[in-house]
């Protein structure tokens, strides 16, 4: 109820905490569980519940599951409900997805690109241009990861790409997008949705081609004084003395990800290059793979004596190096543990959302926006009494590029 001083300032209030509450569990709950969790009157909850569904932001459908009497009634997204546009641009293609209310996801497209900023960021600004056309006003925004440090006003450096303050939202031609780091973007899915729920401080590395890695406080990942904080993967932890295209040397990228993998066994890596190689390393060479795992233990050693999060999750590659080699990961680990550390280490699991992270990251981005009383009194004004298109309404369970897990 904070700033809330009328009638009418309580009540959008807790329009936003019922929409909010939806989301987060993932459209799952009945009226009368998130009625005890929001700790609202059953009239009041009603009330919410009527209003949001006139505004198209609602609907109720029977839980599949009910006892005796009037079956049990689930809030979820509406079908000409808000969406929000969700891009994760990696070093070899993007993919574009539209996401519900509730984190219901729809793969709209899956492209690879040649590397180059325009090569990149035009087509994309393309596709996402064509599906606003289509979507009209129920798209409410568009969050977009892209696998390198950004700055303040979506300026990107992608160094093994060769991108150097790439102006993104100039590039996409988009209104104003919500730009941001790949693994910054998972690790506040992970934390919205995955395995740092209810963590207070957590570690997230995401190893694609290369790692990345950001501290989550109370379910935020720190961004840093300019927006750039999630490049633990530049820090020189593992006592290498290899130059790093970002223009530090000994960086712990690389020696954790793709690149590594394919530098192991003596391929052509960099630029982007070598995804379904480094897959088949990854499947076939145990060596390359126990190399990587005890690269990744060492670094983990140090974030933890320098951060003492309560857990550490990996995605991407991490999810398999952890799997496959998790005894190498954990040798490489605790003997650079503190003794303090040792007595009482974090959990290191993979993450529950696989290669999905980024994606659902730049979801919750765009919600979190959204999800204001301001934004819900910009539905009400622009929204037209009949929506467009639809996407279908399915779950995707994996992403469409290679080497993901299903949820």
């Amino acid at each position: 109820m904070i700033g809330a001083t009328t009638s009418g300032e309580l009540r959008a209030h807790n329009r936003v905490r019922l929409l909010r509450a939806v989301h987060d569990c993932g459209a799952t709950r009945t009226r009368s569980q998130l009625t005890r969790d929001l700790h609202l009157a059953r009239g009041t909850a009603s009330v919410l519940v009527a209003g949001l569904a006139e505004h198209e932001l609602l609907h109720e459908e029977p839980a599949r599951e009910h006892g005796r009497g009037r079956p049990t009634q689930v809030p979820g997204p509406h079908p000409r409900g808000p969406l929000a546009l969700a891009v994760d641009v990696r070093e070899d293609a993007w993919e574009l997805a539209a996401c519900e209310l509730g984190g219901r996801t729809t793969v709209l497209g899956l492209q690879p690109h040649d590397g180059t900023p325009e090569g990149t960021l035009g087509p994309l600004g393309d596709a996402i241009a064509a599906h606003r056309r289509r979507l009209g006003h129920r798209v409410v925004g568009v969050g977009v990861a892209l696998a390198g440090p950004v700055r303040h006003g979506g300026l990107v450096d992608i160094a093994h790409l060769g991108w150097r303050s790439v102006d993104v939202p100039r590039l996409l031609g988009t209104k104003a997008p919500i730009v941001g780091n790949d693994t910054a973007f998972a690790a506040l899915a992970e934390a919205r949705r995955g395995r740092l729920q209810g963590v207070r401080v957590g570690l997230h590395l995401h190893v694609d081609f290369d790692l990345g890695g950001v501290l989550v406080v109370e379910g935020r990942p720190l961004g840093g004084a300019s927006g750039t904080g999630a490049e633990f993967g530049h820090m020189p932890l593992t006592g290498g003395d290899r130059p790093c295209p970002c223009g530090a040397t000994g960086c712990w990228s690389m020696d954790v990800g793709a690149n590594a993998l394919l530098r192991h066994v003596g391929l052509a890596y960099g630029g982007g290059r070598g995804r379904a190689q480094a897959e088949e390393v990854l499947a076939g060479s145990e060596e390359a793979v126990a190399a990587n795992a005890r690269a990744l233990g060492r670094g983990i050693a140090a974030l933890v004596n320098a951060h003492d999060p309560e857990a550490v999750t990996l995605s991407g590659h991490g999810v398999e190096l952890y799997g496959r080699a998790g005894q190498a990961l954990m040798e490489s680990c605790v003997p650079g543990l503190m003794a303090i550390r040792r007595d009482h280490p974090p959990r290191i699991e993979g993450s529950a959302l696989g290669w999905r992270g980024a994606l659902l990251g730049a979801m919750e981005s765009v919600f979190d926006a959204f999800l204001t009383p301001e934004g819900l009194e910009r539905w009400r004004e622009n929204h037209p009494d009949q929506g467009r298109d639809t996407p279908e309404r399915s779950n995707v369970t994996h992403s469409t590029l290679k080497g993901a897990k299903p949820l």
